[in-house]
């Protein structure tokens, strides 16, 4: 038997608090009324198949005529905001609500190591799902981040009561955002795994682990070598962390656990996909959507102008409304979606819908020039090539861009232009509205006197006050010794405003979100030694280097 501890019976002010709650996130999220009361049992314990028990919260909706099921899996607790955004919401509007902690996790038995057990524990939990008294048959799941990797772990071999998912920046190959450039994505993973292990502690000791956990990283993100560095951040916590720096190779069999492709050829119910220009897993995301569309699954995918983390505040009003849109057609049946698969906001021109992802667009050639220019001719033969120094010991700063950092996102980078590492192009003012919709590509003419050496290439917009902030970043580890090196820099749907300039970055590196190369080829995790990198970006003789943007004067059609 499951034990079940029920929450006590509301008092009239508390229900009368409870209403008002739910009617102030109503409001404040842009939602539809809620349509019923609910109840919260807590303490629900599911058995796995090695013994351990897992625990739940239930949220029962007051009606005899339940929407389905809703099940949430995560490692970050079953309190606010996930009782609110995850169950609260779903629940005042008629869907029995799980909302399970994951292994090792706010009371549930057994070690957390990352990602490892979801797929056995999710299956285990849809077993235990399907012999409660009050399941109705069919659930879905919904959630953001880790919680939507546990819901690919489950669709890699989906239970038959599963109808429909909704995964909000959800990554299906965890391997690919430590080690998928080919350097580590050491501010971002660091920076998890000390939140991560401390989330549970009490509540001011937390808080005050807050406050100083960015000046923290950073002192840890600059010392050497990393892996020391970083223990002596986490202290006990974490033990997974070193393992992660010791596997640099993406294709290692150690990371055939965290690799979930499987899922994407798999899964046959419909899937609403969610990310954001500036979020982490955008490319995953993308990734997602293009595979379940090959297939013919039903699937749609809304990218919005959010970060990671602003998908639980700027982004959750739209989030959740598609989420209830999106259980109502596929799991309660109480209507269509009405909508294109895909939906992007276009910065500058707001919401767009559309047949698939990339849309046709023509194509907009601009050429590196000599002199620090970006225009529609290539330089001559004669053109002299452009050079610069990497130091590892003065590493390029990373100033924005796709990180879980508070720091990410779209930032002024006026000062990158300004650094002696970095090559800076920038190009005419713009004549009319330019719409950049798709991933463009960075062709590069590109030598280097030390083979340890990374290229980070970056878009800016420039605005008439002359201030630049990122559009869309491409960083390549390990440069080959050639002239022919192209990067595919992030997917963007962007509209650079007449009056303008477009401007292209190129420099050795962006540290922290990127580990730095040391330049000596000694492993990140124990390396010490630094050495210089020389670069060279040939303009004319020796190679032709351009940017190639997915670019019209109009918004991409529906047609």
């Amino acid at each position: 038997m499951t034990a079940v501890t029920s929450a006590a019976p509301s008092s009239p002010v508390r229900s009368r608090i409870k209403r008002y709650t739910r009617r102030a996130v109503s409001t404040l999220l842009k939602l539809p009324p809620h349509t019923t009361d609910y109840t919260v049992h807590r303490g629900l314990r599911a058995p796995m198949r090695d013994g351990v028990h897992l625990i739940a919260d239930h949220y029962e909706p007051a009606t005899t005529k339940p929407a389905g099921t809703v099940l949430v899996r995560g490692p970050y607790g079953r309190g606010w905001p996930f009782s609110v955004v995850f169950a609260g919401v779903y629940a005042s509007r008629g869907y029995h609500v799980v909302v399970q902690s994951v292994r090792g996790t706010f009371g549930s038995g057994g070690e957390f190591t990352p990602m490892v057990h979801e797929i056995a524990d999710g299956a285990d939990t849809a077993a235990w799902l399907r012999d409660q008294p009050w399941f109705t048959g069919s659930f879905a799941t919904v959630g953001l981040s880790y919680l939507g990797f546990t819901q690919w772990a489950m669709l890699t071999d989906p239970p038959p009561e599963m109808k429909a998912a909704v995964i909000t920046v959800g990554p299906h190959d965890l391997s690919a955002p430590r080690w998928g450039t080919g350097s580590f994505g050491l501010s971002d993973f660091l920076g998890w795994s000390d939140m991560v292990a401390h989330q549970e502690e009490p509540r001011i000791r937390a808080v005050m682990q807050q406050v100083r956990a960015q000046r923290v990283l950073a002192k840890a993100t600059r010392a050497l070598p990393v892996g020391e560095a970083g223990r002596a951040m986490l202290g006990t916590g974490a033990r997974w962390y070193e393992s992660w720096l010791e596997h640099p190779d993406h294709d290692d069999p150690y990371w055939a656990r965290l690799q979930l492709h499987q899922a994407l050829e798999r899964t046959q119910i419909p899937v609403l996909l969610v990310g954001g220009w500036q979020d982490l897993f955008l490319e995953q995301t993308l990734a997602q959507y293009q595979r379940l569309h090959e297939r013919g699954v039903p699937v749609a995918v809304t990218i919005g102008p959010w970060t990671h983390t602003q998908l639980m505040t700027k982004g959750a009003p739209t989030v959740i409304r598609e989420s209830l849109d999106w259980l109502g057609a596929h799991l309660s049946g109480t209507g269509p979606v009405a909508r294109e698969p895909v939906r992007i906001h276009l910065d500058g021109h707001g919401w767009k819908d559309l047949p698939d992802w990339p849309p046709a667009t023509p194509e907009r050639v601009l050429y590196l020039q000599p002199t620090g220019r970006l225009g529609d001719a290539a330089p001559p033969d004669t053109a002299p090539a452009s050079r610069f120094t990497y130091n590892p010991a003065d590493p390029t700063p990373t100033v924005g861009g796709r990180m879980l950092s508070p720091q990410g996102g779209y930032r002024n980078d006026s000062r990158l232009a300004q650094r002696p590492d970095v090559l800076s192009f920038t190009g005419d003012v713009l004549s009319s509205d330019l719409y950049v919709v798709g991933s463009p590509i960075i062709e590069l003419a590109h030598t280097c006197d030390n083979p340890y050496n990374d290229l980070f290439v970056r878009i800016s917009q420039v605005d008439q006050r002359g201030r630049s902030h990122n559009v869309s970043d491409g960083y390549l580890r390990a440069t080959p010794d050639s002239r022919n090196v192209r990067i595919e820099l992030d997917a963007i749907a962007y509209r650079f405003l007449a009056g303008s300039r477009i401007r292209v970055l190129i420099a050795g590196g962006s540290h922290p979100r990127f580990a730095r190369n040391l330049g000596t080829g000694e492993p990140l995790i124990s390396g010490r030694r630094l050495a210089a990198a020389r670069h060279t970006v040939h303009l004319g003789e020796g190679g032709t280097s351009r940017l190639v943007l997915p670019a019209g004067p109009r918004p991409p059609s529906t047609d």
